[in-house]
């Protein structure tokens, strides 16, 4: 037996909604725990599948975690074991989840071994890991890959600082190779390195802990190892990408809704974005985005009057989990988008669900997309769909909310891995949206 959301679209949303914490940085600050000895506290964790199978992972290895609450968690790696990493228990888990990459560089970092299986994680392509081991290499280990097992296995008598240029601006590369140096003995320089507010969080915690990183928040890091970090006390940030997807829902089911503590100023182009789809909302100084109710947004075009074009691209550009919300808000907007999924070559596959429930979408290959808007003169169709992704299955969740009639979307799970209690929380603002067995 499996679950599915059953959604009677059409209902205008009215309400105040509370963002979860960001599950990206969450991934990263969970695995940056184990670089210490000393007791951390992460706050603000959002309690969704991958947080949880993460937070299990780690407790295999022997890190002790207390639960405070549902969104906050001490963890304390004052007794790893290692030889936990080669067991098959553990790395059938590992495989279930991406985020388990990122222990490779706090283990390689404070104990100089690590082992980690083929993670898994969304089928939204090919997602390669040799910008992580490339730089391992470079600050002094030596990896090998088991072709039978499926298995990576990295080791190194001692790290030491080296000058690094990333082949792609990789916010897992980045993070991993961030946790590589802080303990290695020298200066390491990051160079084309991600700069995500997740990144620049994990900077500040591991700086807290007694890191020396500097550079934060740009392309250019340098690291100066130290012996020992010790605990802290983090709190994530809400995260972006439920931010945006909440502001796409308000406008694609013309409902009043305002996002409550949404930390405009670690949000980067993401307003602007939706502003170009005709959104309008409002900011105020405590950090609340209203979103009016609206009949008609219209789609901005570029000043020399060609189409719009939204693309994705390392941040400080627009990020690509969120280009499936624009492409479905974008449905219902008056005029035409193309929209150019570049990091990913099978994340507008799911376009086909959106063409049956009547959206006019024209899939030009693997990469992009143009969406011709229907400007509410027809309305989307319920339908029975899969869910495939986690930010495919949330557009379609959204598709659903403004679709006339019923809605079977199944494999939630997907949608669970990253939206807390999504069903509860869009009922708390009059959405029809039910949890069934199947």
């Amino acid at each position: 037996m499996s679950q599915a959301f059953k959604i009677n679209g059409g209902n205008q949303l009215k309400g105040e909604i509370t963002p979860q914490g960001a599950k990206n940085e969450a991934l990263q600050i969970i695995c940056a725990t184990l670089l210490s000895d000393q007791p951390i506290r992460v706050n603000n964790l959002p309690d969704i599948r991958d947080i949880r199978f993460l937070i299990s992972l780690l407790e295999d290895l022997g890190v002790k975690t207390t639960k405070h609450s549902p969104n906050a968690v001490t963890f304390q790696a004052d007794n790893v074991d290692l030889d936990k990493l080669l067991t098959e228990e553990y790395q059938h888990k590992a495989r279930q989840i991406r985020g388990s990459v990122t222990t490779l560089g706090p283990l390689l970092g404070r104990f100089h071994h690590a082992y980690i299986p083929r993670p898994g994680g969304d089928k939204i392509g090919r997602r390669r890991i040799d910008t992580h081991l490339l730089g391992f290499q470079k600050l002094g280990a030596t990896f090998d890959f088991d072709k039978e097992n499926n298995l990576f296995k990295i080791d190194a008598n001692s790290l030491k600082g080296a000058y690094l240029h990333l082949d792609e601006a990789s916010v897992t590369g980045t993070g991993n190779l961030i946790m590589a140096s802080v303990l290695a003995k020298g200066k390491t320089t990051i160079y084309n390195a991600a700069c995500a507010p997740y990144l620049q969080q994990l900077c500040k915690m591991l700086n807290s802990m007694g890191a020396n990183i500097s550079g934060i928040g740009s392309n250019l890091l340098i690291i100066e190892g130290v012996d020992k970090l010790s605990g802290c006390t983090h709190t994530c940030l809400p995260d972006m990408i439920e931010i945006g997807s909440f502001i796409g829902m308000a406008a694609l089911t013309q409902s009043d809704i305002v996002i409550k503590d949404a930390k405009p100023e670690a949000l980067g182009i993401i307003p602007s974005v939706f502003g170009r789809l005709g959104i309008q909302f409002d900011i105020n100084t405590a950090g609340d985005i209203h979103i009016p109710e609206q009949e008609i947004y219209e789609i901005t075009k570029f000043i020399d009057g060609s189409i719009l074009t939204i693309a994705d691209a390392p941040w400080p550009g627009f990020t690509p989990d969120l280009l499936s919300i624009v492409l479905v808000v974008a449905t219902q907007a008056k005029g035409s988008v193309l929209i150019h999924q570049k990091m990913f070559e099978s994340r507008l596959f799911f376009t086909d669900k959106l063409i049956d429930m009547g959206a006019q979408i024209i899939l030009c290959d693997p990469h992009r997309a143009v969406v011709i808007g229907l400007a509410r003169e027809a309305q989307l169709r319920g339908i029975k769909m899969s869910s495939p992704d986690i930010r495919a299955g949330i557009s379609l969740l959204m598709a659903a909310l403004s679709a006339k009639g019923q809605s079977i979307i199944s494999n939630i799970e997907q949608i669970d891995r990253g939206y807390q209690n999504i069903e509860q929380r869009l009922q708390a603002v009059g959405a029809d949206i039910e949890r069934i067995v199947v």
